[in-house]
């Protein structure tokens, strides 16, 4: 009796300690990225897989950096950027000519490149495009300006994600000021609509200075979802972002949380944030790759002084529609 009794007491302290330690499914919650190799120092990608199978991904700075691979997992750096010059008219946006946060698509036969035009903390922000046969480094034909915004507005045009809805063309874009927003494009020249100039509001938070940005966008089943980039971005080992996601029966909105909450209202699930070295993941893409749909991002690497480094997760689809990372 006083062993069994001495077990049970022993059990018990034992089970005190253990629940006092983090958990196997608090230490694995979210999902290292794919592994990938090579030049991966990379910031607000944007990736497509080509004609010919290889990939191309392009990223903030430079004359939109580029990288290319033949796996999606060895990357290398183009002898070329995006552009080989850059078009006269960004200088009126940013006196360094240093785009932000492309876009990449495919359609009616063209590579389009959508892209930012700013300066830190302005909103006094353009969207611009280019359009290229095959989608490679050095071989872009800018477009000039998609859409734009200046300081009297209460959004940022920048970070424009492009998607189709049947036989119309729309696009995403903001950051901070008042979140999230969404324009009509004419399918024919890739720029704002001249017959449809509402600017709809799709997702913001309560609390000054709106720290939501980036939108990414896709459907899956009846359902439209909309991914954004919550907090503080482009701050190192320091960097708090976040990716949330909610969804919508109209690619329009109202979009809402897991729990019904809008997110023009703050709402949100928290799909994927920092954990280990992987330190910030946020400004995020889509890309549909060989059946799947892949989140394509950047984080800040804790075990290399918080560089920006390309991170790529699948998403896979519950049976309750929503979404999470692989």
């Amino acid at each position: 009796m006083l062993r069994t009794r001495a077990v049970a007491a022993l059990a018990v302290v034992v089970g005190v300690l253990l629940a006092t330690l983090p958990s196997a499914a608090t230490a694995t919650a979210y999902p290292d990225p794919q592994t990938v190799t090579g030049d991966t120092a990379i910031h607000d990608p944007t990736m497509i897989r080509l004609k010919d199978g290889s990939y191309v991904a392009y990223s903030t700075h430079g004359r939109l950096e580029a990288r290319v691979s033949k796996d999606r997992t060895h990357w290398e750096r183009a002898a070329v950027d995006a552009f080989a010059t850059p078009p006269a008219w960004w200088y009126a946006y940013n006196d360094t000519a240093d785009p932000w946060a492309p876009e990449i698509t495919y359609r009616a036969g063209t590579y389009w490149l959508y892209y930012s035009l700013s300066s830190w903390g302005s909103n006094h922000s353009a969207i611009g495009v280019a359009t290229s046969a095959s989608g490679r480094p050095g071989t872009w034909t800018d477009r000039g300006k998609v859409f734009a915004s200046e300081t009297g507005d209460a959004w940022n045009a920048i970070d424009p994600y492009v998607v189709e809805d049947g036989d119309q063309l729309w696009m995403a874009f903001g950051s901070y000021w008042s979140g999230i927003r969404m324009i009509r494009l004419d399918p024919r020249t890739g720029k704002a609509h001249t017959a449809d100039t509402a600017v709809r509001h799709l997702a913001t938070r309560p609390d000054l200075p709106y720290a939501v940005e980036a939108p990414a966008i896709v459907k899956h089943g009846a359902y439209w979802y909309l991914f954004n980039s919550y907090d503080a971005c482009c701050s190192g080992l320091s960097a708090t972002y976040k990716i949330k996601v909610g969804r919508a029966t109209s690619l329009t909105g109202p979009y809402t949380d897991s729990g019904g909450t809008p997110m023009l209202r703050g709402g949100g699930d928290l799909l994927l944030a920092g954990h280990g070295r992987y330190i910030g993941p946020g400004g995020q893409s889509l890309m549909r790759d060989r059946g799947a749909d892949v989140l394509v991002h950047h984080y800040y690497d804790g075990e290399d002084d918080g560089a920006p480094k390309l991170g790529l997760n699948e998403l896979r689809w519950g049976e309750d529609g929503w979404p999470s990372v692989v």
